[in-house]
């Protein structure tokens, strides 16, 4: 028995001390500068779940053009400045409205089970102040890969529309049907990080953790926040 417990402790500081480095360790070492570092992107930190701010509209995309402002959120309105994207597990997010009122039986299911995924969309006038944000800036070139890759998260229907499941937590957002799984393999704060990889930002090797994200987030770049 003795021997069992010590076998399961060596496992269990193997598999923290593994978790602990990959939290620590950048993707990129060094010199990583983008040139032309135009645009401003803000992450989020919500406690448990990360999103990605992006500004409605500049020099190389309109979100109004792919998503009507007036269709997001339950008092929708066309002047708003920034959207925020945030993908998880559906029924999770759907039943979740805080983090002080998870169900712990839908987080068990979320992380031991693949279940179908939602990409939330909020629409702030201004940058929400109630929750730890960052900035950081990226050329014009990586903020069109970051589009593309938040428009790729979207589940679409047979014409190409994207399908709405319902309002968000607040007035100002809701829920669309998304492309893949959700499981503890990929989880919010995973494809928080995928879409930082795409435009070059440094991200963890492990980016299960919101402060992990935080902790590494940088583009080279001096970030020009609004």
């Amino acid at each position: 028995m003795r021997k069992i417990i010590k076998r399961l402790g060596i496992v269990i500081l193997s598999f923290t001390a593994v978790l602990t480095i990959g939290y620590l360790t950048p993707r990129k070492w060094g010199n990583y500068s983008q040139a032309d570092c135009t645009i401003s992107l803000y992450i989020s930190n919500e406690g448990i779940h990360t999103e990605i701010i992006v500004p409605v509209k500049n020099q190389y995309f309109d979100w109004n053009q792919f998503l009507p402002l007036t269709e997001i959120g339950r008092n929708a309105t066309s002047d708003y400045k920034y959207l925020s994207f945030g993908w998880g597990d559906r029924a999770f997010m759907l039943e979740n409205p805080s983090s002080g009122s998870i169900n712990l039986v839908t987080g068990l299911k979320a992380l031991i089970f693949p279940t179908p995924s939602t990409v939330q969309v909020q629409g702030y006038r201004v940058l929400p102040k109630n929750i730890e944000t960052k900035c950081v800036s990226i050329s014009g070139w990586n903020y069109l890969r970051m589009v593309d890759y938040l428009k790729n998260t979207f589940q679409l229907e047979a014409k190409g529309n994207k399908i709405k499941i319902g309002y968000g937590y607040g007035n100002n957002g809701s829920f669309y049907e998304a492309r893949d799984s959700y499981s503890i393999l990929r989880t919010c704060n995973d494809w928080t990080a995928e879409g930082l990889q795409k435009a070059e930002v440094n991200t963890p090797l492990w980016s299960t953790l919101p402060s992990s994200i935080m902790f590494h987030l940088n583009s080279g770049c001096e970030c020009r926040s609004h």
